[in-house]
């Protein structure tokens, strides 16, 4: 526990802080009292109902974990706002999924984004490579890095060890994502957003007042350094002259303008367009209206981590220079346990110092809100990816209960291989967390959305293409990374001895260089193998996306759709995804004991003497309802996207 900094021990605090957790857990509770819980649509796309609010909700509360109260406002204590373009761009991107990329991948009914690739290409090496490579990302990007700022803070605010924080946290939000499924996640992340945004602001509001404001803060900042160096020159400890500017050095600087214009756009398409995490709560939309006004709210809600994040980890820096600001490892190890540096704990310090009582509980429950919403967004996505793209492969006859067990199982294998993760986490990029999460995804996620960019809109390009040219980009990306972690950056006033290809090329400049690098392998790998034919590619590229209703409505006239789903792959073999088998009914309940029964009708799972459908494949009718749209609400929704363009082209000038 951080010295000198109170804890979280009033029981106005504790009882704020249980408040939360009755509300969390009664709308958990209140989800798996859903009809048609115990089905796959119901359980991974949460029915295909929900409206936009819920839907920008989700999407921004998926986005916004505790790795970006502590890592985002650790990144502005430590080096000032440029970081904070990754947030703005994330207004075109969400809009880019919403107008480009959703369409498409309604049109051709999946539920994971592997298994569009799989329909676009045929064949399955691509699918299964994406998917095992999408869970090795939630793992090393996500649920490691939120389950460690939680905890972080949990121990910071509790003095509990940060493994039995872990423990906690992991048991509460387990419950209602195995039970409940992607409902349960989405109504819960409604519930958080409002927390989290009712208690940022009343924090952002409460350290302007104590600082005495935006010019104060510019000022106190800037002069914001520790007074313990020992062996450190006093250089090290001084703010950037340009804490407050984005543009910055495209040479020298800790986060070139061309680098980071970039990579927060698109470099970042994998995250916002082709991430599970994310698009899936698009997908759960009631219709494309829903998706697009869903997707305008997370874009404007993503305007406000400057104010709510960043400026509040400025303002600790600048209230509590000795802690926030440190440089001697010595000194770091006494403050926070960890050697490379304490900016992390910037907006915690922050929260345990400031905030009275009764308030430091709704905001401790605040970054709990953040905490538990990231990991329920990545328990449900991981275990669709896996029961959907992986075990319905390995195990072609199971049944629609088998995968719903598998699904909710799966969620516990991925927390015990992510709390094996977190030490790398601790040390990694110099100990600021959102520089970890930004360069790995830039490593391993920029090549992954130049591939879906490709598979989308060039209609040439095949599974050769596609394979192959994803192959090149990680190979390069993880070549990067391993040097990355095998050479640490060095401290302050120590040699840069590491490769030049780590300390003359920003990893923003490598995720720009890796993306070049997968397009021309996609275009000439995809010259050495036959074009798809027309026949193809119906509903799968944005060109052809409205003939393939059209051409399944004609098929469905003359009885031709059958359960599964025959894809035929480049080099003309078919390719059909596994039905799911429906039980048998002749299910006698003597055979299980009133326990087991019970069990299962908690969990959602269904009964096997119970009718299933025998597939769950997204109908033809489901996708033409989705991707009809009003024109008076599309005029309205475009004009709305227009607009958050402005918003975010003012504030890049503003701050440029």
């Amino acid at each position: 526990m951080l010295d000198s900094t109170p804890g979280i021990d009033h029981w106005g605090d504790i009882a704020v802080i249980a408040v939360y957790f009755l509300a969390v857990l009664a709308v958990g509770v209140w989800s798996l009292c859903r009809p048609n819980r115990g089905s796959v649509k119901s359980y991974f796309l949460a029915g295909r109902d929900m409206k936009w609010f819920p839907v920008g909700a989700s999407l921004f509360s998926s986005n916004i974990g505790s790795e970006h109260f502590v890592g985002l406002a650790g990144t502005g204590a430590a080096a000032g706002i440029a970081m904070v373009i990754y947030e703005w761009s994330s207004m075109f991107l969400v809009i880019c999924l919403a107008w480009v990329f959703l369409p498409v991948y309604v049109s051709s009914g999946v539920y994971t984004l592997p298994e569009y690739m799989a329909k676009r290409f045929g064949g399955t090496r691509l699918r299964i490579y994406l998917s095992c490579l999408s869970l090795i990302l939630y793992i090393v990007t996500k649920l490691a890095v939120s389950i460690y700022a939680g905890a972080l803070f949990i121990n910071l605010a509790l003095g509990w060890d940060m493994y039995l924080s872990i423990a906690g946290l992991l048991c509460i939000t387990g419950f209602y994502t195995i039970l409940g499924g992607l409902a349960a996640v989405i109504y819960t992340d409604t519930l958080q957003t409002v927390i989290m945004t009712i208690g940022a602001v009343i924090l952002a509001v409460i350290s302007f007042d104590k600082i005495g404001g935006y010019n104060q803060l510019q000022h106190r900042y800037a002069v914001a350094t520790p007074s313990v160096y020992n062996n450190k020159s006093a250089s090290c400890g001084k703010p950037r002259d340009d804490a407050f500017h984005i543009f910055r050095d495209p040479l020298s600087s800790d986060n070139p303008w061309p680098g980071l214009l970039l990579q927060s756009s698109l470099g970042c398409v994998w995250y916002w367009c082709c991430d599970q995490v994310i698009v899936q709560r698009s997908l759960a939309a009631k219709n494309l209206s829903h998706a697009k006004a869903g997707s305008i709210l997370a874009g404007y809600l993503k305007l406000t981590p400057l104010f709510f994040m960043v400026f509040p980890g400025m303002i600790s820096r600048a209230l509590y220079p000795d802690m926030i600001a440190c440089v001697d490892p010595d000194t770091c190890e006494k403050y926070c346990e960890n050697p490379v540096g304490c900016s992390n704990v910037a907006y915690p310090k922050l929260v345990l110092e400031l905030m009275p009582i009764g308030l430091r509980g709704l905001l401790m429950a605040v970054m709990l809100s953040a905490i538990m919403s990231s990991l329920t967004s990545i328990f449900n996505s991981a275990s669709t990816l896996f029961t959907m793209d992986l075990w319905r492969r390995m195990r072609t006859s199971a049944s629609e209960r088998e995968l719903l067990i598998v699904g909710r199982l799966f969620v516990l294998l991925m927390c015990g291989v992510a709390i094996l993760w977190i030490p790398m986490v601790r040390s990694s990029q110099g100990g600021q967390l959102f520089n970890y999460i930004q360069a790995v995804q830039g490593y391993l996620g920029t090549p992954i959305g130049a591939l879906f960019i490709m598979a989308i809109l060039w209609k040439r390009m095949n599974e050769a293409g596609a394979f192959y040219g994803i192959m090149t980009g990680h190979l390069c990306g993880v070549a990067r990374m391993a040097i990355d972690f095998a050479f640490p950056a060095p401290g302050c006033d120590e040699k840069d001895t590491r490769p030049k290809i780590l300390s003359a090329v920003h990893y923003t400049y490598f995720g720009s260089i890796s993306i070049v690098v997968t397009v021309a392998a996609i275009i000439i790998f995809s010259y050495t193998a036959r074009a798809p034919e027309e026949s193809e590619l119906y509903g799968v590229t944005w060109w052809t996306k409205v003939d393939n209703v059209r051409k399944n409505e004609e098929e469905e006239e003359e009885g031709n759709i059958g359960n599964g789903i025959e894809m035929k792959s480049m080099d003309g073999q078919s390719d059909e995804v596994p039905e799911v088998r429906a039980e048998d009914n002749s299910y006698d309940s003597d055979r299980e004991g009133d326990c087991h029964h019970c069990f299962d009708k908690i969990c959602g799972i269904p009964d096997p003497g119970k009718k299933l459908d025998a597939a769950p494949d997204i109908t033809v009718d489901q996708r033409r309802a989705f991707l009809r749209e009003d024109s008076r609400w599309q005029t309205i929704l475009n004009i709305n996207a227009a607009i958050g363009f402005a918003v975010v082209a003012f504030l890049i000038g503003y701050y440029k």
